[in-house]
């Protein structure tokens, strides 16, 4: 069972057996898919990453309109007011904010143990142990990817206040069926709060 993760010097501990892992690597997975995966991996050059993306195709506006939500969510407007502004930032912009992104989940993936082009739910093939050490980069990209995956898994549950999530608690204290999907979807979100609090709170400290 996962244990909150500690500073230890420039390392960050942590306990997560197997099927933590593997559900965790398989939500980070579902994710990079959804901003494109390997479609929109970065070179690993940031500079040149940023040309690239500078010397895209414009964006169709109907494709953008029509997005899954939760795709939305992961790449919001810059404006909610000015379309023309908003799709001329979006169109010099979010070739690159994919590749940071994607880049940021296959660090993630490959932090647990992962393969980021292996299918979301694949077993995964190292056995370390139910010891996560990561040094302090894999803990950061774990920890923004993170928020990517709440992100998601949010908008599969519609919150959007404070209220959402209080009743998304009290939802999860009631349950009585988890199998049922969205008790299992907020059960996820909940774990992965905790997860990323544990792994924010460890890089902070020194």
């Amino acid at each position: 069972m996962a244990t909150a993760f500690r500073r230890k010097g420039s390392r960050v501990v942590g306990r997560m057996d197997v099927h933590e892992r593997e559900l965790v690597v398989s939500l980070l997975q579902q994710t990079r898919e959804l901003l494109g995966g390997d479609d929109h991996a970065g070179t690993g050059d940031p500079l040149q990453d940023l040309l690239g993306s500078l010397g895209a195709e414009p964006l169709d506006p109907e494709e953008v309109a029509g997005r899954d939500p939760a795709l939305q969510r992961l790449l919001p407007p810059a404006s909610r007011d000015d379309e023309r502004m908003a799709a001329d930032f979006r169109a010099m912009t979010e070739g690159h904010l994919r590749q940071q992104k994607t880049a940021t989940l296959a660090t993630a993936i490959v932090a647990l143990g992962g393969d980021p082009g292996a299918a979301p739910g694949a077993d995964l093939e190292d056995r370390r142990g139910d010891t996560v050490e990561l040094d302090l980069g894999q803990a950061q990209s774990l920890m923004r990817a993170l928020t990517d995956v709440r992100l998601v898994l949010a908008e599969r549950l519609e919150l959007r206040t404070d209220e959402d999530s209080e009743q998304l608690h009290a939802m999860l204290e009631d349950a009585e069926d988890i199998e049922d999907p969205r008790m299992l979807l907020a059960a996820y979100y909940d774990f992965l709060t905790w997860l990323q609090e544990s792994v924010t709170l460890a890089i902070m400290r020194r």
